[in-house]
């Protein structure tokens, strides 16, 4: 195993346990600082769709092309970028039946309590979610190790934006968790191990899809990378950061990780 697959893997593990820092956050901090979570939140999007757009898609593109010839790989890129988005689309359909990953939960939540007749309700909800965030990190431990493989850099980027965005899916475990628990312990733990699927996709991605890695299969991966990078970002980061904006926090927060994003290309080439 060399330096650049090791790197990818902590890459991809830093990004999937950040969901533990959500869980810390809701049970030590006061109260949610909900223009720093939408500033956040924004940035991470920022850097995704940035990118995604400018970066990842037109790889994917030239390594088709190169493959494939101008206009089949062309269309091998478009294939790859919105097949992302639809994988991640229903996806999407399929877990809120389990419960929803994406409800931005706060601190201020643990504060209202449930009714005793909410407990079993709560326990399943925190089950589920933790279990829906799971599936849904897979993809995301895979579009980080592939992009940290190819370029560790870029690598480096997608996984702190990624990080950011599993925070406050690590509350939305841990709230209704500890509710119908009352063990911290037991809350950390499901949010804890929720995280760990995008480690297991770095290392599904590192065991099945490096042996046979080829031009052609680099692209279109990567064309499907950039198409879930830009649909979690508009589906799920940019409607959160939306909810606790004030005064178009969340737009600076855009702006700024796209600045940033494109900063650190232009540095690093």
């Amino acid at each position: 195993m060399d330096s650049t697959v090791l790197l990818a893997l902590g890459l991809t593990l830093f990004a999937g346990l950040a969901t533990g820092i959500g869980s810390l956050i809701a049970f030590f901090a006061s109260r949610t600082n909900t223009k720093f979570l939408s500033v956040s939140l924004g940035f991470s999007a920022g850097v995704m769709i940035y990118v995604s757009m400018i970066e990842i898609f037109f790889k994917a593109k030239d390594a088709l092309t190169a493959a494939q010839g101008e206009t089949a790989g062309y269309w091998l890129t478009l294939a790859g970028f919105f097949g992302g988005m639809v994988f991640m689309a229903v996806l999407d359909r399929i877990l809120p039946q389990m419960g929803n990953p994406h409800e931005v939960r706060t601190v201020e939540d643990m504060d209202e309590g449930p009714t005793n007749d909410e407990y079993a309700r709560l326990r399943k909800m925190g089950i589920f979610t933790a279990l829906a965030i799971a599936i849904h990190n897979f993809p995301e431990g895979i579009a980080t190790f592939m992009s940290a493989i190819q370029d560790p850099a870029l690598g480096i980027a997608i996984a702190i934006a990624i990080a950011i965005h599993n925070i406050p899916e690590g509350i939305a475990v841990s709230v209704p968790i500890y509710y119908a628990t009352g063990s911290r312990k037991k809350a950390f733990q499901y949010s804890f191990l929720s995280g760990v699927s995008e480690p297991v996709g770095a290392i599904a991605a590192w065991l099945f899809l490096m042996p046979f890695l080829s031009d052609t299969l680099f692209g279109i991966i990567f064309a499907g990378v950039a198409g879930i990078m830009v649909f979690i970002s508009l589906d799920e980061l940019l409607p959160a950061a939306k909810r606790y904006d004030e005064a178009h926090l969340s737009i600076y927060g855009l702006v700024a990780g796209m600045a940033v994003m494109a900063l650190s290309l232009v540095l690093l080439v």
